[in-house]
């Protein structure tokens, strides 16, 4: 009998992880209820046993890079394991990738964000393509002969893996390649080489860093043409059928996301069409950045989300020390002050995703609190979710420690939307540039704060202090205005449409200065039972 197992949490399957009352309310409130049936069944799919199976297996078997075919030609092929075609399949068919460009219902990218948010709890390497897909199509929108090609297919609902001809395909997938190793982020410093040819097309020739998902179908590239750099469209095979230039180096040794490639081409007199004005490259591309930093929000809240869970489910199985986990008194305070920051975190990406929507639609107002928010979001939602991830796993203890767990894969790829498409500086910096260029989007903040000041005397003391350091904005200070914008952003709308146990709780804790540096230090007589009754029970599925 030395191998009896008792006192262990059973897995955690077969619920819906779409049961959250934050994302739901917010979900109606931002225009998408038509969604509600839809977003239920992809919880439930999220939530069972064989999409953990999946996520795990396709982290597990990692991509392989096959350069050259048996008999030596060059093919610069990606082989992936058939549990990531099984993650990308159901992400393309319910429309995480382009669909919601074209569908002109209002509520049409908030669905698409919500479904981000239930989705991303299972595996976060496949939405790396998908979110590339989604975010390509305003940037290739500067270019209105290529999109009308090309747009058809990249918001199809059908995953069609494999290079071939595009237009012989029934959807497509895009990425892009930015970045060389020269300069980073500085992408002014990008050596890559564009050619005119007299037809029309250009001859791109330089080496790419970090360009994710290289088994992609369309890539856009930033090179330096003769006008200075500009944007350009690479299809991996080109329309006659025949293989483009896209020699892949090597695939990434990252720390995780390793279910998807990240890659190393090299281009060499590669086939590419212009998009957008030559030597405007980064003004066109940067509408494919904004919405890929949109997507990096969504993800750090969903991996955040996907914590939680672990973290409540353990607890309320596990015994210690007389009675369960989630009796104790300091633990209740960990799991409820975790459960504040995912609430927050959801409420955000929310509310920009509805910003984005109505954007779309042509509301100036919106886009201009687009333009700041996500920025906003990108920056510190992105900080703190290594952070909270990593006291989730200490709530499993030496149980979330180990593989099978799924809680270290959870802490690997923790930090990589803080890295993605923008380091913090970068974002911090994107914040000082919105304020300082565009006075419009620090009113559109002003404005989304307006109606829940005078409800929490934190609130408003936390926004006059913003509201100073934007007067007089400088790179010095840009981390601290950033964050602490995010803070009163994210205490402004659970002020508005929370519960009073959690908007009060996070306003006395992250704007009052009354929570300690570590989750667990909330201040005395905060409503624990009323944050975490917005945990839903994690029950099994009828």
């Amino acid at each position: 009998m030395t191998h009896e197992v008792v006192n262990q949490a059973p897995p955690l399957i077969g619920h819906d992880v779409a049961a959250d009352p934050a994302l739901l309310e917010a979900l109606v409130r931002e225009g998408a209820e038509w969604h509600r049936g839809d977003l239920h069944a992809l919880g439930r799919l999220a939530g069972s046993e064989e999409a953990q199976r999946w996520a795990d297996e396709a982290n597990r078997y990692s991509p392989v890079l096959r350069t050259h075919d048996r008999y030596g030609h060059r093919i610069d092929e990606v082989e992936f394991h058939p549990s990531w075609h099984e993650l990308m399949g159901v992400a393309v068919e319910h429309g995480l990738a382009g669909a919601p460009w074209a569908d002109p219902r209002p509520g049409a990218h908030v669905a698409r964000a919500a479904d981000m948010l239930v989705w991303g709890t299972v595996e976060q390497g496949h939405i790396c393509p998908i979110s590339m897909t989604y975010a390509v199509i305003p940037a290739l929108r500067a270019q209105p002969d290529l999109a009308a090609v090309y747009e058809p297919l990249l918001t199809s609902r059908v995953y069609d893996p494999g290079l071939r001809a595009p237009l012989g395909k029934a959807g497509l997938l895009a990425g892009m390649g930015m970045t060389e190793k020269q300069g980073g982020s500085d992408v002014r410093a990008n050596s890559t080489v564009a050619v005119p040819e007299t037809d029309g097309t250009w001859r791109l020739t330089g080496h790419k860093w970090f360009t994710s998902a290289p088994m992609n179908d369309l890539f856009l590239v930033l090179a330096q043409a003769p006008g200075g750099l500009s944007c350009f469209l690479v299809p991996r095979v080109l329309p006659d059928g025949s293989r483009n230039t896209f020699r892949i180096q090597r695939l990434k040794d990252k720390l995780g996301n390793r279910s998807n490639a990240s890659s190393e081409p090299e281009f060499d007199g590669t086939v590419a069409w212009l998009v957008g004005p030559e030597g405007r490259g980064v003004r066109t591309i940067i509408e494919m950045v904004t919405m890929t930093r949109l997507d990096c929000g969504l993800g750090s809240a969903a991996g955040m989300r996907a914590a939680l869970m672990q973290a409540v489910h353990h607890t309320r199985h596990r015994s210690a020390f007389g009675g369960l986990l989630i009796d104790k008194p300091l633990m209740r305070t960990v799991l409820a002050d975790l459960a504040l920051e995912s609430e927050a975190a959801t409420c955000l990406m929310m509310r920009v995703a509805g910003a984005v929507d109505r954007a779309s639609h042509g509301d100036s107002g919106e886009a201009d609190f687009q333009r700041i928010a996500t920025a906003l979001a990108k920056y510190w939602i992105c900080k703190r979710q290594p952070m909270m991830v990593a006291e989730a796993l200490e709530c499993l203890g030496g149980n979330g420690y180990v593989e099978e767990s799924g809680m270290p894969r959870l802490y690997r790829e923790a930090p990589l939307n803080g890295i993605w498409e923008g380091s913090g500086n970068v974002t911090a910096l994107d914040v000082l540039r919105a304020s300082r260029t565009s006075p419009s989007t620090v009113d559109a903040l002003a404005a989304e704060i307006a109606p829940a000041l005078g409800a929490s005397s934190y609130l408003d003391v936390a926004w006059a202090s913003v509201a100073k350091l934007l007067t007089s904005p400088d790179e010095a200070s840009a981390r601290q205005l950033a964050e602490r914008a995010a803070l009163v952003l994210q205490g402004a709308l659970l002020v508005r449409y929370a519960p009073a146990a959690v908007a009060d709780a996070f306003c006395a804790a992250r704007l009052g200065g009354e929570g300690g540096l570590a989750f667990g230090t909330l201040p005395a007589g905060v409503d624990i039972d009323g944050i975490l009754a917005r945990v839903p029970p994690l029950s099994p599925v009828a």
